[in-house]
């Protein structure tokens, strides 16, 4: 489908679009005036991971063409925590404990949106903190009816599967369609952006603006990501893969990216990246051995977008002396430990894997050395005794855990 708003056609030529509401109006509206849109993200955590990138892109793509991009943040809504997407209800964190995560998430928005420009961050805490919830419930609850929320599939999947939905949880979506209502009445806003499982909460905040503001609204959804093997988008053995460096390092980061499955790299590309087009439809044709370098791009460009610039370069630099030229880069991860401990046996292979991070556990450490996936100085690590006691005369050893972590020991 073509598209008159630049905006739609680049996000529909990339694979953004599943669900939407209304869209040739839209397009007819964003082809001659610049609109406002936004995406709501919970914060349940100190930081977004690669699960919430799709939302981010959207967001950058609309600020791009010069639109006005709002992230709203759910100081409000978090209290609560949205059932959407979810087998079981979420924690309820404290009002401290979720402006502590805003103040770190904010860093991350800035790099997707001009925030010295047009586009904004605002926390749904301003105005949900203030409504009184008899006169709330009089004029906006009685405009969305418990018939059409049981038929939307993140209530109706809970119950079928016979899992508690407090009364709590049912209010998000009210108080959500009460988002969009707002920021319609006071910042303009006319097209709300999600995940899929948001489809029913967009539909009812649609209703509320038409019902009470007289006004068309829009809603589009993006697909749900996984992986080709249908695992979820982000999630890997050692926990999510997060977009803050104090919680995953650049080099982790990077390595994601550059080891995901070959049938991935070009669906990725286009999604989270901003080549051109062209370029991306060059690389997605490449095969068996080429597609390496793809993927090699593929996650320089996510991380000089997530990261920026500079730590794109420095991993790109360190993962192509690891891995290329064999070189032991000491910007790795990197411990000293002394001689003698180690010639006595006293430090081994379990505990230096340990002190660098590498792997969660040393039950794992054990399995994967069983499974040949740890590696000394490009070697693979076979010693019964978990012993380091032949490399005490070097200065440095290099030890990878599978293709994705490796540290240096320093030998004092």
């Amino acid at each position: 489908m073509k598209f008159k708003s630049e905006f739609l056609n680049e996000i529909n030529a990339r694979g953004f679009i599943y669900q939407h509401i209304e869209i040739e109006e839209l397009d007819n509206l964003m082809s001659k005036n610049k609109i406002s849109g936004y995406i709501g993200f919970d914060i349940t955590s100190d930081s977004l991971h690669v699960g919430s990138l799709i939302q981010l892109m959207l967001l950058h793509w609309l600020d791009f063409y010069d639109h006005k991009s709002i992230a709203l943040v759910g100081g409000g809504t978090t209290l609560i925590g949205d059932p959407s997407g979810k087998d079981q209800t979420r924690k309820i964190l404290s009002k401290r404990e979720i402006d502590s995560n805003i103040n770190n998430i904010e860093r991350t928005f800035s790099r997707f949106i001009n925030l010295q420009n047009n586009s904004v961050i605002i926390n749904n805490y301003d105005w949900l903190s203030n409504l009184n919830y008899i006169e709330f419930l009089r004029e906006f609850g009685s405009k969305i009816t418990l018939n059409k929320m049981l038929t939307f599939e993140s209530i109706k999947g809970r119950l079928d599967r016979e899992q508690p939905l407090t009364i709590l949880e049912f209010n998000y979506m009210l108080l959500q369609a009460y988002d969009f209502y707002h920021l319609n009445k006071n910042h303009n806003c006319v097209l709300q952006m999600g995940g899929s499982d948001q489809w029913g909460n967009i539909l009812s905040g649609v209703d509320l603006i038409r019902k009470i503001n007289k006004k068309n609204a829009f809603g589009i959804t993006s697909p749900l990501i996984t992986n080709s093997d249908g695992s979820k988008m982000g999630k890997t053995a050692d926990g999510a893969v997060w977009l803050n460096k104090e919680k995953i390092s650049s080099l982790d980061f990077f390595q994601f990216w550059r080891n995901v499955n070959d049938n991935d790299v070009s669906r990725f590309l286009y999604l989270f990246t901003k080549l051109p087009l062209d370029e991306i439809e060059k690389l997605s044709s490449l095969k068996n051995q080429e597609i390496n370098e793809a993927k090699k791009i593929l996650a320089y460009e996510v991380t000089k977008i997530v990261r920026g610039i500079e730590d794109a370069d420095e991993v790109l630099e360190i993962a192509d002396n690891t891995f290329n030229s064999k070189i032991i880069d000491q910007r790795l991860p990197n411990i000293s430990y002394k001689k003698s401990d180690i010639k006595n046996n006293k430090f081994t292979i379990l505990d230096a894997i340990e002190k660098l991070k590498l792997v969660n556990s040393r039950s794992e450490v054990k399995r994967l050395i069983k499974s040949d996936g740890i590696k000394v100085n490009d070697n693979l690590y076979k010693n019964n005794d978990l012993s380091l006691i032949e490399y005490s005369d070097l200065k440095e050893i290099k030890i990878a855990v599978g293709k994705k972590k490796i540290g240096i020991l320093k030998i004092i």
